[in-house]
Order: C-alpha cells, then sequence, then structure tokens
C-alpha cells in the first residue's frame, strides 16, 4: 500500500502541509478551530499517520521502553512484573521494547547499547529474583531495577520485602501453636540476599516469641522439589523429640517436595506438619494436596511501580530500593501441631 503523505491530507483539505503539521502536532498557531477540525478529518478519512521516525527525531520521543530481564520472559510466575510493566505502558501509551538475555552478559551489553542506540524514552533492568548486582555498563541514568538491587544504589530499585515475608511466614506456624520450626533455606551457590532476609526474619520472630533457634532446624536444599524432599529427610532423621511440627520453605518449589516426602511416608499435611511455602508460585502452590499456605511475591504491583518511575509517574529515592509487601496467601497446609490437636485453621475458608 501506498503510504498517505503529509502533503496528501493538505491538497485533500485545501490548506498548506505547514499547517497540516501544526494541527496534527497541536502546535500553538492562529488556525481557525474550523479548519483545525477540516484538517483532523481529513486525517482520518485518508488514513494519514505520522512517520514515527520523523516525529521522534523532531520531539526527541520514540514512544518506547526498553526492558532487559535475565529470563524473566521464560519463568511463569516471574513474568507477572512483565505483565504490569506491559499494562501501565499500554495505559500511557507506550510500548515496551523486552530482550531476554538468559543471563548472558554479551547478549546483556548489546541489548542494551542497541535500546540505548534506537533512543528508547527509558529503561527497566529486571530480574527473575530478588539480588544484588553490578550496574550493568551502558544502562543510561534513571534506569529502573526491578527485583533487583545494584550495587552502590545510585538507581531507582524496587524489591520484595522479603524481611517482612520471612516474619509472616514464621508468625503464621507461632501463632497455629508451633515451636519447632524448621526453615529449609536456599542452598545454591549463588544465594541471593532474598534468602538471607527471610532467614532472619524467621530468626528474629522466633526469639520474639521466646523460642531459641534451633541450628539443627536450620537446614540448606536446591531450590526445587528433589532439595525439599532430601531437606525434609534430613530433619525427619532426628531424634523424635527434636523433629520439626512445622516447616517454612525458602520456595513453593522445595515445599512442595516436603508435601510430596511426606505424603510417600505416611505423614499428614498439616495434622503431623504443618508447612509454609514462599513465592506463591502458579500451578504449584495452590495445586498441592492440600493447597499450600504460602507468602505472595507481588510482581504486578512491582512490575507497575517499575514502569510508572521509568514514565516519570512517579517519583523514587536512588539511595535504598523501594520495599513491597509481601501479604502470607493461607490455604490449607498449617494447623496447630498434633499435641493440640489437628483443628484445621480456622483463618482458612473452602
Amino acid at each position: 500500500m501506498t503510504r498517505v503523505r503529509l502533503a496528501d491530507v493538505a491538497k485533500a483539505a485545501g490548506v498548506s502541509p505547514a499547517t497540516v503539521s501544526l494541527v496534527l502536532n497541536d502546535a500553538e498557531s492562529r488556525i481557525s478551530d474550523e479548519t483545525k477540525e477540516r484538517v483532523r478529518r481529513v486525517a482520518d478519512e485518508v488514513g494519514y499517520s505520522p512517520n514515527p521516525i520523523a516525529r521522534s527525531l523532531r520531539t526527541r520521543v520514540t514512544g518506547t521502553i526498553g526492558l532487559v530481564s535475565d529470563r524473566i520472559a521464560t519463568t511463569p510466575f516471574a513474568g507477572r512484573m512483565l505483565a504490569g510493566a506491559q499494562e501501565v505502558a499500554r495505559e500511557n501509551g507506550r510500548l515496551v521494547i523486552l530482550v531476554d538475555t538468559d543471563g548472558h552478559p554479551e547478549i546483556e551489553s548489546e541489548a542494551i547499547s542497541t535500546l540505548v542506540n534506537h533512543r528508547v524514552d527509558g529503561m527497566v533492568y529486571a530480574s527473575m529474583y530478588h539480588q544484588i548486582i553490578p550496574a550493568p555498563a551502558g544502562l543510561p541514568a534513571g534506569t529502573v531495577f526491578l527485583d533487583c538491587r545494584p550495587e552502590g544504589g545510585g538507581y531507582p530499585a524496587v524489591v520484595p520485602d522479603d524481611y517482612a515475608g520471612g516474619r509472616a511466614a514464621t508468625q503464621e506456624l507461632v501463632d497455629a501453636g508451633h515451636r519447632r520450626i524448621a526453615y529449609i533455606d536456599d542452598g545454591d551457590d549463588d544465594r541471593p540476599i532474598a534468602a538471607q532476609l527471610r532467614l532472619e526474619g524467621y530468626v528474629d520472630v522466633l526469639t520474639e516469641a521466646g523460642i531459641e533457634p534451633d541450628p539443627a532446624l536450620h537446614v540448606f536444599a536446591v531450590t526445587a522439589a528433589a532439595g525439599g524432599q532430601r531437606a525434609i529427610a534430613e530433619l525427619m532423621s532426628l531424634p523424635e523429640d527434636q523433629r520439626p511440627t512445622a516447616v517454612f520453605a525458602f520456595n513453593d518449589r522445595i515445599a512442595a517436595g516436603v508435601v510430596m516426602w511426606a505424603h510417600r511416608h505416611g505423614i499428614r499435611i498439616p495434622e503431623d506438619l504443618s508447612v509454609v511455602g514462599y513465592d506463591d508460585q502458579q500451578l504449584v502452590a495452590a495445586e498441592l494436596d492440600p493447597p499450600l499456605t504460602t507468602v505472595s511475591l507481588p510482581h504486578a504491583a512491582m512490575g507497575r511501580w517499575a514502569m510508572e518511575v521509568a514514565l516519570g509517574l512517579r517519583a523514587a529515592d536512588t539511595d535504598s530500593p523501594h520495599l513491597m509487601d509481601c501479604p502470607i496467601v493461607r490455604r490449607a497446609s498449617v494447623a496447630p501441631p498434633a499435641h493440640l490437636g489437628s483443628a484445621r485453621d480456622p483463618r482458612v475458608t473452602d
């Protein structure tokens, strides 16, 4: 199809190309309202749309936001961050250009350079999980960090409040009457700050409740169901009076492994063992038997916050990250310990 030019609109409307340009760009002028209305009507009738490249050169606005991530586009639960960011961009007439690097530094460097050269209006740098990272070279000033924080600060960032989340998970079990509460920690080599913050929340709640944290109940696991199975087997090999009556798992996949192992060994969830996960992963937490009580990561809300900052709709501190609340999602995997009775948590409804 032949592109409709500005000159074509001018000819059809009976005005000069300069007049069409002034009208369609909402520039200050002495053009009458009648002429403006005629020009806009004709532009619609002939199907005219401005050349985006020419407009960006003139206005220095491209209508695009770059989003570089390590692998959130290929991770179902973290993908909610992308959905939240895109929603805000769409509401404000912007297009998100996503580059998923799969964690490769060379691809990341090339992606950042390309987006900067294409003069995106803003940039968001996203990580699959809460961690501290060196700021990649070449990022423009004002880049927003999503689900990660740059070493030394200097950029706006939004992350989950994992310390408060660890407290909430542990408090849920303390409130149910448990005192022998295990924490199955992230045992991967690149253990993120999220794991340490959740551990600190766990320890502080136990201490405040008058419960001495037991090192034997703090174990590590690879962050998968297999890791959870090995960890709970280790915990249940302790002498009977030292075994946990409840488990707080670093993530839902570890918690799923705990539940699977318990089913195989005749341990009832939650009557014999209560379990709380973390993340509220789609197709995991709610699908377990019983459905898993967990802590929800606010991925969509964080994505929205980051895009609002990138678009200048929200102010942000560059010295410390914005902490986003991680609420408890109560399902059916928590009950009082057996010696107190096995009634279900009265706060949970079917």
